[in-house]
């Protein structure tokens, strides 16, 4: 990106922020420093997953976390919470879990007062800010649905009555890929409403051997909250204030539309590697994760490079891959990296190019 368009953009962010936002960008950039601070005295190395879940946090998003075993996921999302303020719960998700087990319930109590029977609904593991649904994979779709539409519409429903959740609300859920046998894969719909799908991979060498290290010690450090939960709710009002030009959303529909096999424009290798393409919640999540880490990078104004750096985690999950591309060794991030590869990021140049007219054609 030239000089002179991020001199307009930081003019024109700058024109639509308040005094006030400004200085809550500069303190979410010191906030996200502290935290990343605070987090290392727990957890060895994984900055690009820390970085991708605390986007998805103020984004008002949520993640599908995906790694073997042992890479401390459950305790990078605890400590987390803690760096946050926030309350945390667990849920181990097995194939005999029922709705209620995770939403709660209604018992009939005694009222001491009248003698008479009513009913309190008691509350499951939901009511949390920071929710780790363990290896989401694993329990029936009847259980996937309760926690999906608390997910979405931020409620549950237990009975004939909705019960609303607090704010801020974060489900972070696991899958085991090695181990398919007797599980419940998440329809794509489903892993549709995730925001970010993350891999944790294995640390290098001398993450390894500082893991050894710190974890076969009598030493345990304990991370120090940075922010609360009002604040969290401020910022991720504050994320979606941040401006976006009507190039970067052109270029975020380029990347976007061109993985939809069957309409026009779709590139060749998407037609043979692709059984079908990602949503219009696609576009929504690249524009909100982009403003998001506009923020935690200090930045009042989104560009063309946040888009390009968050687009596999948020695509590839969105995308399938089918028989011709497994053959090959094609992955949905290899799609994705060939997407951002072929389209202009330039202004001016997606409007120039005759491969785009079908794209944006009415």
């Amino acid at each position: 990106m030239s000089d002179d368009l991020k001199a307009a953009q930081s003019a024109q962010a700058t024109a639509e922020l308040t005094a006030t936002d400004m200085d809550a960008v500069k303190k979410l950039k010191g906030a996200f420093d502290e935290i990343r601070r605070q987090m290392a005295r727990v957890i060895v190395g994984q900055d690009q997953v820390i970085e991708q879940l605390l986007i998805a946090m103020f984004g008002r998003g949520h993640c599908m976390l995906e790694g073997v075993p042992g890479l401390a996921k459950t305790l990078m999302i605890s400590t987390l919470a803690q760096c946050l303020s926030l309350d945390f719960k667990r849920i181990q998700f097995t194939p005999d879990l029922m709705p209620s087990d995770i939403t709660g319930t209604d018992v009939i109590e005694e009222n001491r007062s009248t003698g008479g029977r009513e009913f309190r609904f008691l509350q499951g593991p939901l009511f949390a800010n920071v929710i780790l649904a363990d290896e989401i994979n694993r329990t029936p779709p009847k259980t996937q649905a309760a926690l999906l539409e608390a997910m979405q519409e931020r409620q549950v429903t237990v009975g004939r009555v909705r019960h609303k959740l607090g704010n801020p609300f974060f489900v972070l859920a696991t899958q085991n890929p090695i181990e398919q046998e007797g599980t419940y894969p998440l329809p794509e719909a489903q892993q549709d409403r995730f925001m970010f799908k993350v891999f944790v991979d294995y640390p290098t060498a001398d993450e390894e051997f500082e893991i050894a290290r710190r974890t076969t010690s009598t030493h345990m450090a304990e991370p120090q909250a940075v922010l609360s939960g009002e604040q969290i709710l401020d910022l991720q009002q504050l994320v979606r204030k941040v401006p976006v030009t009507d190039h970067i959303i052109r270029y975020t529909l380029a990347l976007v539309r061109q993985t939809r096999v069957s309409q026009p424009g779709a590139p060749k290798f998407i037609r043979e590697w692709l059984s079908w393409g990602a949503g219009p919640r696609a576009v929504q999540n690249l524009v909100i994760a982009a403003k998001a880490r506009a923020l935690l990078n200090g930045r009042s104004y989104a560009t063309v490079e946040d888009i390009q750096t968050i687009a596999m985690p948020v695509m590839r999950h969105r995308i399938a891959t089918n028989f011709t591309a497994a053959s090959e060794g094609v992955t949905t991030d290899m799609v994705v990296k060939r997407l951002i590869d072929e389209t202009p990021s330039r202004e001016g140049e997606l409007e120039r190019d005759d491969r785009f007219k079908k794209i944006f054609a009415k």
